[in-house]
């Protein structure tokens, strides 16, 4: 059996580690997004959102970065990520109150329409774990491209302390496939399902370009 690299798959993977990197360095740990275009300076992910709902997205992760050093006052390490308005909030805090906290002020965010709260209440993760997270989430994406029966631009992975967190707007079917994927994935400890769910139905009306805000 050929066991040599794919230069196709080793390419890609070398991108997403690329812009694993660049996330890396930007305070907190950015979510990686793959398949995107800049458009007006700002990125737009060719996914199964309305654009309506990218923006609010992107305004929710934003408001949520400010309020976050507002209330934790420099307490912790807490990322706030949406995808069509479905926040999840992974990371570190002290203490059950400030978790407690950081999902109450998350809610009273616009926009916001449900929450996914996995904060860990233990001490902060160190620079190499989340490094190493950052590498796991650029593996994921790399994954997904490879698969034929995924569509990568319609999955966002979240990793913290080697816990994948997988979003997007999938079908059941499409979920198990994705969560079977990263699963087998070095670095993966485990993998946390924040999907919502469309039904088939759904998603042909969404490649036909008939979406619809729900």
């Amino acid at each position: 059996m050929n066991r040599n690299p794919n230069p196709r798959a080793l390419r890609r993977l070398a991108a997403a580690l690329a812009l694993a990197a660049a996330a890396a360095a930007l305070p907190g740990c950015a979510p990686l997004v793959v398949g995107g275009a800049v458009v007006g300076g700002a990125l737009v992910a060719v996914d199964r959102r309305t654009s309506g709902a990218q923006l609010e997205d992107q305004a929710i992760e934003l408001k949520g970065e400010l309020r976050m050093r507002e209330v934790l006052a420099g307490r912790g390490h807490v990322n706030v990520t949406s995808y069509n308005r479905l926040v999840l909030i992974t990371g570190e805090v002290p203490t059950e109150a400030d978790k407690a906290t950081v999902e109450r002020t998350v809610s009273g965010l616009d926009n916001v329409r449900s929450i996914v709260n996995e904060l860990a209440v233990m001490g902060n993760s160190s620079v190499t774990s989340r490094s190493s997270d950052a590498i796991v989430s650029a593996r994921a994406k790399a994954a997904f491209i490879d698969a034929k029966d995924l569509q990568a631009s319609a999955l966002k992975v979240v990793t913290e302390r080697g816990v994948a967190h997988l979003m997007g707007r999938v079908t059941e079917k499409e979920a198990a496939r994705a969560a079977e994927v990263v699963r087998g994935l070095p670095g993966v400890l485990k993998v946390v399902r924040v999907f919502e769910i469309i039904t088939e139905a759904e998603l042909a009306r969404l490649q036909s370009g008939v979406t619809s805000r729900p």
